[in-house]
């Protein structure tokens, strides 16, 4: 199983792009974020087209996530008890070929000490209890998405630079780290342990030439999905072009 994720930061705006990266990487699923989109201004018609159903949760001009499948995907769920605030659509989960796959947008924090911060916390604190009660060590699930923190320095390119803002910020990292400690794996982190490969860059600034990126975007899984994991990687190449998202997907495969 080919798995991705990618916030795709408006998918109407990007859907040219979405269309082509899907017929030349052919994933099973993809995890998609930012969709900026409404579920009834969704573009599923040439998404089927292209072979692929979709499980939508959206939101009218901000945030929104959907789950894209080879499968359609079966049992679907929008939101998550304990949701601070239900009216923004940050998550969906479905099954897919026996895996519960959830697509997650984390709150970005704006800065630290503003009532947007302490929402990230509070929803990451929040996630992490839903997880706690859905993960099974010996059931295949995987979580992925925009994650909004990058784990450790060997995840920024200028670890001095952004120590303190909201993407690295301690308190950030160990709530992030929350959601590993309820049995959950860094696919991404175990075929790299080394770091230095980014998923987001800034548009601002000369972020991407200058490689002056972060590791933002992650697919955890438990020990029954990671342990068939056999590659990961970022396509960083789809940064490049015209009208890029500033995120990168990032893509796993499992063998059977």
């Amino acid at each position: 199983m080919k798995l991705a994720t990618w916030n795709v930061n408006s998918v109407r705006a990007r859907l040219e792009r979405l269309l082509a990266w899907l017929d030349r990487h052919q994933p099973d699923v993809l995890c998609l974020q930012e969709l900026k989109c409404t579920d009834d201004a969704f573009p599923a018609e040439p998404l089927r087209e292209a072979g692929y159903h979709a499980a939508v949760h959206g939101q009218k001009t901000y945030n929104g996530v959907a789950i894209l499948a080879r499968r359609d995907p079966a049992d679907v769920r929008r939101g998550f008890p304990g949701d601070p605030d239900e009216a923004q659509a940050r998550l969906i989960s479905a099954e897919v070929a026996g895996v519960r796959v959830f697509s997650a947008y984390v709150p970005n924090g704006r800065e630290v000490g503003s009532p947007s911060w302490e929402y990230k916390l509070e929803w990451l604190a929040a996630l992490r209890a839903h997880l706690a009660d859905a993960c099974d060590a010996n059931r295949p699930l995987a979580m992925c998405g925009d994650l909004n923190v990058a784990v450790d320095d060997r995840d920024v390119a200028r670890p001095d630079a952004w120590a303190d803002s909201v993407l690295c910020h301690e308190a950030a990292r160990r709530a992030l780290a929350g959601l590993r400690e309820v049995g959950l794996i860094d696919i991404f982190r175990k075929h790299h342990p080394e770091g230095g490969i980014y998923s987001w860059w800034d548009y601002r600034q000369l972020g991407f030439p200058r490689n002056d990126g972060l590791r933002l975007d992650h697919l955890y899984a438990t020990p029954a999905l990671a342990d068939r994991s056999t590659a990961a990687d970022v396509d960083r190449d789809e940064r490049k072009g015209n009208k890029p998202s500033d995120h990168a997907p990032v893509v796993a495969v499992f063998g059977d």
